[in-house]
């Protein structure tokens, strides 16, 4: 089986939690703690390059998959963002060259950079070709509907957009800012293909499946945790020259292999 016909099957067992590598360190630490897939986040990786999210090209992109997919035996979805342009054909590019760097599956959402949603007939024009051009690998296309974290919180809207997406060909279906059990049931029982749910740190794995999502990840909140714990360690060392945050006990080697 090959790594996007895995990552597809994934989806039709039980809920999993698919967490968000940065790098290719933390992709081989996640492996190594027994998750069965990985998914890169965009704002992550801008990081590492000292930048902010959205601030990337599909190039770099493109080679960061390829760095973190061969690190990694597990199948990696990637955080496409929106297709690196607003055409339909950007969407379809951005799919087929994640596939081509080794990705199982990735995500294209309806916000622009340029600080807009997309309106519906265009997001699904998107999706749809995205879908085409995932066909040709099965690579596994995730479909974004941005607005509960772009400053709409109509769920009606949300909704009314995963299901245009579903049937635009999208494989699973993701609506970041879903803040509750009962707005991830409205959505999951709306809609016939997996949902993926952003976790928070109010709601347990258990209640997000209880209430009908399949899969759940993280984004950036993984590499904030770490860039924070880097950032509290070398305060105190600037500021008190206090060492003791460097007793971590890490064993990196252990998870490096």
């Amino acid at each position: 089986m090959g790594k996007a016909d895995e990552f597809r099957a994934l989806h039709e067992g039980d809920p999993f939690i698919i967490p968000n590598p940065w790098d290719a360190g933390s992709a081989k630490v996640l492996e190594h703690l027994g998750f069965k897939a990985l998914a890169t986040t965009s704002s992550g990786f801008a990081f590492t390059l000292g930048r902010r999210d959205g601030d990337v090209s599909l190039e770099e992109v493109v080679e960061h998959t390829r760095v973190v997919a061969a690190a990694t035996s597990l199948p990696v979805s990637v955080d496409l963002e929106n297709g690196y342009g607003a055409a339909p054909a950007d969407a379809a590019r951005a799919v087929t060259r994640a596939a081509e760097a080794g990705a199982a599956g990735g995500s294209i959402e309806d916000y622009d950079p340029s600080g807009r949603i997309y309106d519906l007939g265009h997001a699904t024009e998107r999706v749809g070709a995205a879908a085409e051009a995932a066909r040709a690998t099965g690579f596994v296309l995730t479909a974004r509907a941005e607005n509960l974290i772009r400053d709409n919180p109509d769920l009606d809207d949300t909704i009314a957009r995963l299901q245009a997406y579903e049937r635009a060909g999208a494989d699973v279906l993701y609506a970041p800012g879903l803040a509750s059990v009962e707005a991830i049931s409205a959505v999951c029982s709306a809609v016939a293909k997996p949902v993926n749910v952003l976790a928070r740190p109010n709601l347990t794995l258990s209640e997000i499946a209880g209430a009908g999502a399949r899969r759940v990840s993280v984004g950036g909140a993984l590499a904030w945790v770490a860039a924070a714990a880097f950032i509290s360690a070398a305060e105190q060392m600037n500021a008190a020259g206090d060492f003791s945050a460097l007793a971590t006990g890490a064993r990196v080697d252990d998870y490096l292999g």
